[in-house]
C-alpha cells in the first residue's frame, strides 16, 4: 500500500506509516500530483495498480470486485461507479453529479462509450497505465485516464461501488469555486484530448 501525502499538515503519514503503508512525499498541491507520485514509486513487479481516495468515502473492501472484473473481462482498466452503486445521501454534492452527467455525455458523444463516473475509485493493468503516459497534475486526472484508454483502445468496465460522506470539508467539491474550477479543468481537459487525437501527424520525407 502506497500513501501520496499530498502536502498534508496533519498525522497523516505518521497514522499511515504506523499502520504499514509506504508513505510518498508529494508537497506539490494537486490530486494528479499526488497520484503521479505514487506510480513513481510502484514496485517492478507490479501488474495491477488500484487507486482511490484515502478520505474515508471509498470502501477499501470493495477492491477485491473491481480485480475480478478486470480479471474476469480482461480488461486494461475497471472503474468504480458512485453513480450505478449505493451512495449516502449528501455524499454526492449537487455540482459532482451535474458536472459528472456533463462530463461523461461529452465523452460518449466523442468516443461512443458511455462512461456513469469520473469517480477516483479504480484499478488499471500497470502495462496499460505505463502506455497511456499520465500527466495531470490536478483535477483532470480521473478523466485524463479514462479517455486516454478509449483513444488507445483500451478494455473498460465500470462496477457499481458504494460511496458515502467523507471526512473533513472538501477544497474542491465543498466549496463553489472549488467546484468551478474542476468542472472547467475537466471539460478543458476532455476537449483538449480530442483535439491532440485528431490533430494529423507531420512527418519528412
Amino acid at each position: 500500500m502506497i500513501v501520496a501525502d499530498n502536502g498534508s499538515t496533519d498525522g497523516t503519514a505518521r497514522v499511515a506509516r504506523e499502520r504499514g503503508a509506504q508513505v510518498i512525499s508529494e508537497p506539490r498541491r494537486g490530486y494528479g500530483y499526488a497520484c503521479l507520485a505514487g506510480i513513481a514509486s510502484l514496485p517492478a513487479e507490479a501488474e495491477i495498480a488500484a487507486f482511490l481516495d484515502a478520505d474515508y468515502s471509498d470502501y477499501p473492501a470493495e477492491l477485491g470486485d473491481l480485480l475480478s472484473t478486470l480479471v474476469a473481462h480482461r480488461a486494461d482498466l475497471v472503474v468504480g461507479s458512485r453513480v450505478l452503486g449505493h451512495r449516502e445521501k449528501g455524499s454526492l454534492t449537487p455540482q459532482q453529479r451535474i458536472g459528472n452527467w456533463l462530463s461523461t455525455r461529452l465523452i460518449r458523444q466523442l468516443y461512443g462509450y458511455a462512461y456513469t463516473d469520473l469517480g477516483p475509485f479504480r484499478a488499471i493493468r500497470v502495462e496499460a497505465l505505463r502506455r497511456l503516459g499520465m500527466r495531470d497534475c490536478t483535477y483532470g486526472w480521473t478523466v485524463e485516464m479514462q479517455v486516454k484508454a478509449l483513444q488507445q483502445g483500451m478494455k473498460v468496465a465500470e462496477i457499481p461501488v458504494r460511496y458515502r460522506k467523507r471526512i473533513g470539508a472538501s477544497k474542491v467539491s465543498g466549496t463553489v469555486s472549488g467546484s468551478f474550477k474542476a468542472g472547467v479543468k475537466i471539460l478543458w481537459t476532455i476537449g483538449r484530448l480530442a483535439v491532440t487525437m485528431a490533430k494529423p501527424e507531420v512527418g519528412g520525407k
